[in-house]
This record gives structure tokens, C-alpha cells and sequence, in this order.
């Protein structure tokens, strides 16, 4: 299959790092409290940001950080400070889209890796060679992209250029996530990392001198939401990916949930490890990204356009975690925080990393003394409970339920 291709998680917050670790990503992106595109995720501070290079790097993980918004005069001012701590941490690489802050970095921070984002819009092999002489080692293609079209810039671009596409998540009805939408309505800029994602709302016509009065928007066969877009899921085709001749693959989602994290990383994980044996994929490891929130799937434009999705926008979420595992001896005896509540008699199930998915019965709980219990219900307490089999360490216990705002 050719050179290990590596698998990009994304990392909101140390709990979400924490997954991401635990269930196979080969790096992580995350961000800074300031600069990045993700204004919602939790983001990490300096300290937490020395803590989390250090925590990837003693695994063996690389660390990318974003600053890929389009800085103003003021924020330009403060960036050489910020790319100076990201030196002195050991940041593995920067995610970036100005081509002032390629300067800065080349300058400020010049032992981090320059990786010129997906809000670049690169779509041809001129962009991403001009890139490349500017001093950036890698370039994220934008999602509007086929796979013919990778493969030709693989083959016209410099061989120790780096080619990153994303494979999995959230998708924009506008270019490239170029988009003035949300600023225009709600003021959140979504160049910035605000976005309200008004694409996805119901709309409906209203005349001016008859207020209250809603017409629907209709497409072809009555659906009303007209900008709406799919997710991305490219798990079935992880083997051409990797044939396209990418470098890395990229998993959307810093805004989302620490089982996400988890559950989108292992599944990819195991994916790219079978076409690397030039196995297929165990059937098993394609189901869990049916286990996450997501809107209905694509393959995006990597086999031609996408398609509008015109009906109902809400996030399919069926599953919900219940309890993540601290410890487990090799008895399966289990150390567990609480997440959501649940009693004796709960059909559960419980998935790890490397740990295939399987039902149990709660049959017996103890709180964390040993006394036993019928139900356990405050959220983060500790208790005890039997698992089937030895587990790692945040392994996760969870229950199908339909999340979805209705």
C-alpha cells in the first residue's frame, strides 16, 4: 500500500485530547485561545496547551495547532508573542491561511512546520506549489476536490510536499467554509470561528405588509431546507485515499463531543490498519461512525458532486455515553466515572480502544467504597461494576437513545 499515511484527530479540549490518544490518532490539531476557528471548542490556554505537547509527544503523537483565521492589523500585533510560545513548547506544526503569518512563523517560529489550511482554498497544483516555495511543508486541500484531482496534484507538486484532505465530518454549503452568511444575520463571523450555521435553518417567505404570515420555500419534492449540506464519511474508501498518494487524513469535529472524538478516531484507526495489511474493513469498525452524531453521509465531491440534502437538518444522534472507565483489572472488575444515569437491569454497551463492541446487563453496582447499589445517578461519581473482559482506560460504556431535538 506504500508509506503510512497518518491519521489527524481533532482535539477541542484535554478531554477530547485525552480520547483522540486513546483511540489511535497518529497526530492532533487543535487550538490556542486565540487565532483558531473553532471559537466554541474549548480550546486550550497556554499552560493547558505546554501540558497537551507534552502529554502527545511522551506517545509519540504530533501536535498542530491552528491559526488560521485572517488576522486584523490589531491581532497581527500580538501573533509574533503567540508563535514564540509555540516554538518554545514544541509545537510539531501551524495551521495557517494568511500569507503574512507564513511570514511571521517562518520568522517567530522557525522550527514549527507551516500547514497552509483548507480555508486557502487550494484546488490545483500551482497554488499548492507556490505554497510550498514560501516555505510550507504542507497544504490541506479544500473539500471541493475529487479524487482525480488529488492524485494530479500529488504527481505535479514537489515530492517532500505534504498533502493533507479531510475524510470525515461536518461539510459547508459554501466554499471551502467561505462564508459571510452567519456574520451577515447573526453577527457571528464564521471566518472567525463563529459561525451559527444559518445554511442549515428552515426558511420560509414572509411579504413585508403582511407580517406573520409564512411561505414555504419548497425544492423540487417539497423539502425546505434549502442550503443544507451532508457530513463527509470516507471510511468505506479509506484504500484510495491512501492510493491518491495523501500524506495525511483529516477527521472535522474539534466543536464536538469527547465520545466523538473517540468513537470516529478508533474507526478510522482501524480502517487505515486494514488497507495498510490490505485487508478489508471489519464491518464492526464501519458501524461505530453510525454511533456519532452526524447528519446524513456523502463521500462528499471525491467521486463528483455531493448532491443537496433538502430535508430535515438535525443531527442523527442515537447513542449516548453512559460511563467512562478509570481502571480495569484483568478480572474485568472496573473503575467508572458517570456521565448519564442508569439502574441494575440497563442494557449497555461497551466499546474501547481495540475493544470490539458488545451488549452486557448491569447486574450488579458499587459505589466506591464496595457498598452495592441499585442505581447510580450524579454525574462524574465514582463506582464499581463487572465488565465482561480486561478494558483500557477510558473505554466507554454506552446506550442507545434518540438524542435528536425533534
Amino acid at each position: 500500500m506504500g508509506k503510512k499515511i497518518e491519521l489527524l484527530a481533532p482535539a477541542g479540549d484535554m478531554e477530547r485530547l485525552q480520547m483522540a490518544l486513546a483511540y489511535g490518532a497518529d497526530a492532533v490539531y487543535l487550538a490556542g485561545n486565540q487565532f483558531g476557528m473553532r471559537s466554541f471548542a474549548g480550546n486550550f490556554d497556554p499552560r493547558e496547551l505546554k501540558t497537551a505537547v507534552e502529554l502527545c509527544h511522551g506517545r509519540g503523537v504530533r501536535v498542530h495547532v491552528t491559526c488560521n483565521t485572517m488576522p486584523r492589523n490589531d491581532e497581527v500585533a500580538r501573533l509574533p508573542e503567540w508563535l514564540e510560545y509555540l516554538e518554545e513548547v514544541g509545537v510539531d506544526a501551524v495551521i495557517l491561511a494568511d500569507v503574512g503569518t507564513l511570514a511571521l512563523c517562518k520568522r517567530h517560529a522557525p522550527h514549527v512546520q507551516c500547514h497552509i489550511s483548507t480555508q486557502a482554498s487550494i484546488v490545483n497544483y500551482q497554488s499548492a506549489a507556490a505554497w510550498h516555495d514560501l516555505g510550507a511543508s504542507r497544504v490541506i486541500l479544500a473539500r471541493e476536490l475529487s479524487l482525480d484531482e488529488i492524485r494530479e496534484i500529488r504527481a505535479k507538486t514537489p515530492k517532500e510536499l505534504e498533502i493533507e484532505a479531510f475524510a470525515h465530518g461536518a461539510m459547508c454549503v459554501s466554499y471551502s467554509g467561505r462564508c459571510l452568511l452567519s456574520n451577515y444575520m447573526t453577527g457571528r463571523d464564521s471566518n472567525r470561528g463563529a459561525c451559527a450555521q444559518p445554511c442549515r435553518y428552515q426558511y420560509a417567505l414572509m411579504e413585508e405588509k403582511r407580517p406573520g404570515e409564512y411561505f414555504p420555500v419548497y425544492e423540487e419534492n417539497g423539502e425546505t431546507y434549502i442550503m443544507n449540506s451532508r457530513d463527509m464519511c470516507m471510511i468505506d474508501h479509506v484504500p484510495e485515499l491512501m492510493e491518491a498518494g495523501l500524506d495525511s487524513l483529516k477527521l472535522e469535529g474539534r466543536a464536538k463531543s469527547a465520545y466523538y472524538a473517540a468513537i470516529v478516531t478508533g474507526a478510522y484507526r482501524h480502517a487505515i490498519d486494514a488497507a495498510a495489511a490490505g485487508q478489508p474493513l471489519d464491518p464492526v469498525w464501519r458501524d461505530e461512525v453510525e454511533h456519532i452524531s452526524h447528519r446524513h453521509y456523502s463521500t462528499g465531491f471525491y467521486f463528483g458532486q455531493p448532491g443537496q440534502y433538502t430535508e430535515n437538518s438535525r443531527y442523527v444522534r442515537d447513542w449516548q455515553i453512559v460511563a467512562k472507565v478509570q481502571s480495569c483489572d484483568g478480572e474485568g472488575n472496573a473503575v467508572l466515572a458517570l456521565n448519564n444515569k442508569f439502574a441494575l437491569g440497563a442494557e449497555l454497551e461497551l466499546v474501547g480502544p481495540d475493544v470490539r463492541p458488545q451488549t452486557l446487563i448491569v447486574e450488579e453496582l458499587w459505589d466506591g467504597e464496595g457498598t452495592p447499589l441499585t442505581e447510580v445517578k450524579k454525574p462524574q461519581m465514582v463506582f464499581r461494576m463487572k465488565l465482561p473482559q480486561q478494558v483500557p482506560p477510558l473505554s466507554l460504556l454506552r446506550r442507545q437513545a434518540d438524542l435528536s431535538p425533534q
